[in-house]
């Protein structure tokens, strides 16, 4: 029988781009699932308990009998000002106490926190603005600091996982927007830089929570998620053009036209320097306990869930 057949699995954040492929792998394993939803979905057979976490109380009864709670649920978007600092403190901070706090009260074994490589990153939040620009990584490093302080004491054994940027069939955000713009011929070929950036497949960061999940011997672990490669921006325009099976075009626009478009406008600026600034890390830890990335960004259009 392996690990997760008849677990009772608690997941936040289940509708989500990772989420859903979670719930797959999961239920192909036989475990008994549990998903804590803003909306109910009535194609799925699952357990689904409606809880809004940056607003509602977390139902005291959702944890009963189970084994793994794993909390993907939070918020990335961008911060535009104070209102929505607090908004994003409330679902991506507080949310994520609470709901340990509860799971710590019906002794769950195993809590799963999805955070993301960023919040490894040396961040300073001082009135109202981070110096790295990143509230979300600020939130997120704030949350796993608070549940290893909570968590530290207890029988409740704590993994925290820090995804790279994550690509997949479906995916969303800047990734689908980059491919968008290959496929309708307006993104611009991008300059030959020889920056490095860590990525990882959905279903490689599947894997490794469900692995983290059934490797649980350390508490309190931190776990950075990569396919091992580092990727230039210029490799990952190339790609895509090439899963698109677009051509390669004559023509490129030089890295100094970029740093200008920059100068215009501080979001452009933002843009540009997400595209070319290296963002790279190193996943050697959950390496050497055996984890090894199936896919490479090649595989992008690729799952097996």
């Amino acid at each position: 029988m392996n690990y997760f057949q008849n677990k009772v699995v608690a997941i936040t954040g289940s509708s989500g781009f990772i989420g859903s492929k979670l719930v797959s792998a999961l239920a192909e394993q036989g475990s008994d699932l549990r998903l804590l939803v803003r909306t109910k979905n009535p194609n799925i057979l699952h357990q689904q308990t409606k809880c809004d976490i940056a607003n509602d109380e977390i139902p005291f009864d959702f944890f009963k009998d189970v084994n793994t709670v794993i909390h993907l649920a939070g918020s990335a978007h961008d911060i535009s000002n104070k209102r929505d600092e607090d908004y994003y403190l409330k679902i991506n901070l507080t949310a994520t106490i609470k709901l340990a706090e509860t799971a710590l009260k019906n002794n769950v074994k195993n809590f799963i926190f999805i955070s993301s490589v960023k919040a490894g990153d040396n961040l300073t939040y001082k009135n109202s603005q981070l110096k790295n620009k990143d509230f979300y990584a600020f939130t997120k490093r704030k949350a796993e600091m608070r549940l290893i302080k909570i968590l530290k004491e207890t029988d409740v054994h704590l993994s925290i996982i820090r995804p790279s940027l994550v690509y997949g069939p479906s995916v969303k955000g800047n990734l689908n927007s980059m491919m968008l713009g290959i496929k309708r011929g307006w993104f611009p070929p991008l300059p030959n830089i020889k920056n490095r950036k860590s990525m990882v497949h959905v279903d490689d960061l599947v894997r490794a929570i469900m692995f983290v999940s059934e490797n649980n011997q350390n508490t309190a672990e931190i776990f950075n998620i990569t396919d091992g490669k580092h990727y230039s921006s210029r490799e990952i325009y190339d790609t895509m053009r090439e899963l698109l099976g677009k051509s390669a075009p004559k023509w490129r626009i030089p890295n100094f036209a970029f740093n200008l478009a920059g100068l215009i406008h501080p979001k452009v600026k933002q843009k540009v320097d997400k595209l070319f600034l290296d963002t790279f890390y190193s996943s050697k830890k959950i390496e050497r306990l055996g984890y090894v990335a199936n896919k490479t960004l090649k595989d992008m259009n690729e799952s097996c869930y």
